[in-house]
């Protein structure tokens, strides 16, 4: 079973007059392979999959695993819904069609009780064989998966490894690994990824990393092999650009971020997302001159 540990990003999805831009999505995965990222993570919620069709966050699934084949990168497709059948249809499909695991949000807006978010998980899990990775974020969902349902499930379904915890609470993430160590705890926070990784978690999967990969690997790679002081130094370096990314709704400025670079040729999203404000262009641009940002 793949292990899920390294630096991870939450790849964004680009459009093209309100259409899948596919040449530029396989582009933005070839730059994050190129840059050491270990695992892309397709169609999350920076990768707008609230507004995509089943057929176009499949379709995503399946560029993200053709362009990672034949190279050391592994694909984790996101594969969730606020409707447990939908998640079922998805992560069967991630798994057909050679993903190496899949991330699952928790439901939002319905706010299942604790024993429905462990039902929900494990018939996600039931229905395939590769790893799968819970995903909590509240902030967004309206749900927490608490930390005796988190233990819950790993502890009594096999094949669910991972927990990515966004909920920005270092308590919870002490909480988790005190509880069980061979939990894999990944942060999905970028503010706070050196504290979690210092603390015994195994990765990130970064918003950040969408504009900054080579950082990102190496802040995660120098904190797993031991080299503490290295890791917070990056982690202390992205600090800005991590602050202004998350200014307005994520994903709208890290896609106004990728456009500002020269990464996208497009900033294109779907509502009910809309462009950034005229401020908030201006503080990434300025926040971006302060990096070196690798090209394509």
């Amino acid at each position: 079973m793949v292990e899920l540990v390294g630096a991870m990003t939450a790849q964004i999805t680009p459009f093209k007059n309100g259409k899948l831009d596919e040449q530029s999505y396989e582009k933005l995965i070839k730059r994050q392979i190129n840059n050491g990222i270990d695992f892309i993570v397709p169609v999350g919620t920076t990768g707008e999959s609230a507004t995509l069709t089943h057929d176009e966050h499949k379709h995503c699934i399946e560029i993200a695993v053709a362009t990672a084949k034949g190279t050391e990168a592994k694909v984790c497709a996101g594969a969730g819904s606020n409707a447990t059948a939908e998640a079922v249809d998805l992560a069967k499909f991630a798994q057909s069609h050679g993903a190496d695991a899949i991330l699952s949000v928790a439901p939002y807006y319905n706010k299942p009780s604790q024993e429905g978010l462990y039902q929900h998980y494990k018939a996600i899990a039931n229905a395939i064989e590769i790893p799968v990775m819970l995903y909590n974020v509240p902030g967004r969902t309206g749900v927490d998966i608490s930390a005796a349902t988190v233990q819950r499930l790993f502890n009594e379904v096999a094949n669910i490894t991972a927990i990515k915890e966004a909920t920005g609470s270092m308590e919870r993430a002490v909480q988790l690994l005190g509880e069980n160590k061979d939990l894999t705890l990944i942060s999905g926070d970028d503010a706070i990824n050196y504290p979690l990784l210092a603390n015994g978690g195994k990765g990130v999967i970064s918003v950040t990393s969408n504009l900054l990969p080579d950082m990102m690997s190496d802040l995660v790679h120098s904190a797993l092999n031991g080299d503490l002081k290295r890791s917070k130094e990056i982690n202390d370096e992205l600090y800005a650009i991590n602050k202004s990314l998350f200014v307005e709704s994520n994903p709208i400025p890290i896609k106004a971020a990728m456009f500002i670079a020269g990464l996208i040729p497009n900033l294109e999203y779907r509502l009910p997302l809309t462009e950034p404000s005229k401020s908030t262009m201006e503080l990434l641009e300025k926040t971006i001159s302060k990096y070196s940002v690798v090209g394509l």
